[in-house]
């Protein structure tokens, strides 16, 4: 039986799609690709009209005359905020006379989560959605489509389509069924764990930590994040990616999904880490402070997500990009992944060769990292 026509189009926004269409290919999972999570930057302004990040989702409609494969994309006029960095090959492509941007991203803007880019209420549409990206770039002239942050499961889909992949590293803890923190601690080296029981009593020693979620939050509650997180994004990025109103709608929308993780001296909130809560992970986002305590980057970010995931019964907790000192947490390397749309065959040619040869170097700090872990070679727990 032959499939009807597929039409593909382009939408001038998440939000001008219905939430009900576009989860259906999202699902449910993972938060960040959902329509709350990316109709709410679109809506707060954090993307659109001068941010670099213009939405422009392709959709590929099923013979239901419905949106059967998503893809998040984004015209970007720059490459801040995706954290898998192609600088170097926009030098190189406007050293040849080239215009590297505007590009095309497929991505969760801000947010370096693996997850779906191609969102499949029906998967035997990927190669056309596929298609229709590359279609896409073609006939507007960009230089290149990027997916990054591709969930392992969908990277097939673009080797098959010819699409070159590049291996990233990042930092995981994984829940090896503990019934609790000290039952994590028991599978580590002994100087580790009595490193971390250090780090922890030196971090909270005069602190109350509060797990802040669902309908506890409130405006108050984000004053004092927002004031955490311009003190990290002006000292990481020159100025932060996200508005203010986008926190407030992540509360008003999606509170269940939000856990903010509190340091409070004297009933005064002094720092903060944002997590989102998947189906099987806790995301750590976001993290600042107003006051410097030793440690309290870790117990907010590390520690507690840790104690968080475990009660919780989750089995991953993914605290964000890079960051070796992760290991000594109990973080363990793994790898990332991003697909690449190159339509000029010499630049290609190029960037396949700096893939392999970057690749070669990736894969062997990953085996080296694995060595650093903490856990315990044949000791016997203390």
């Amino acid at each position: 039986m032959s499939r009807a026509p597929i039409t593909a189009r382009i939408s001038e926004g998440v939000s001008q799609v219905a939430a009900a269409d576009w989860d259906a290919c999202a699902g449910t999972g993972n938060p960040f690709v959902r329509h709350a999570f990316l109709s709410i930057l679109e809506e707060s302004g954090s993307v659109g009209r001068g941010t670099g990040w213009q939405a422009l989702p392709v959709i590929a409609d099923g013979p239901d005359g419905r949106p059967a494969a998503i893809a998040p994309a984004y015209a970007k006029s720059h490459s801040q905020g995706e954290y898998v960095f192609d600088h170097a090959w926009a030098d190189a492509w406007e050293r040849a006379g080239g215009d590297y941007y505007p590009k095309l991203q497929i991505a969760a803007p801000f947010t370096p989560v693996p997850g779906p880019r191609l969102l499949l209420r029906d998967p035997a549409m990927a190669p056309a959605l596929i298609g229709a990206i590359e279609a896409l770039t073609d006939q507007n002239g960009l230089s290149s489509a990027h997916a990054t942050f591709v969930a392992p499961d969908q990277l097939p889909l673009f080797e098959a389509a010819g699409w070159l992949i590049r291996e990233g590293t990042q930092f995981h803890w994984q829940n090896n069924g503990y019934a609790s923190f000290d039952d994590f601690l028991a599978a580590l080296a002994s100087r580790k764990r009595k490193a971390i029981r250090q780090e922890r009593a030196k971090a909270i020693e005069g602190l109350t930590i509060r797990h802040v979620t669902g309908a506890e939050l409130t405006e108050a509650h984000w004053d004092a994040f927002w004031a955490f997180y311009q003190d990290t994004g002006s000292r990481k990025w020159g100025h932060p990616y996200l508005t203010r109103p986008f926190f407030s709608l992540l509360g008003e929308r999606m509170a269940d999904d939000v856990l903010l993780i509190l340091a409070e001296r004297d009933g005064r909130p002094i720092a903060g880490a944002l997590n989102l809560i998947g189906a099987d992970t806790l995301y750590g986002r976001y993290w600042g402070c107003v006051e410097d305590v030793p440690f309290l980057h870790f117990e907010l970010c590390y520690y507690q997500a840790i104690d968080a995931a475990i009660a919780r019964g989750l089995s991953t907790v993914e605290a964000g990009a890079q960051g070796e000192h992760k290991l000594a947490r109990g973080y363990v390397p793994v790898p990332t992944w991003s697909a690449h749309y190159i339509p000029d065959r010499n630049f290609r040619r190029a960037i396949a060769d700096f893939l392999a040869r970057e690749r070669a170097g990736v894969e062997s700090d990953q085996q080296y990292l694995a060595q650093l872990t903490p856990f315990r070679r044949g000791e016997p727990c203390s």
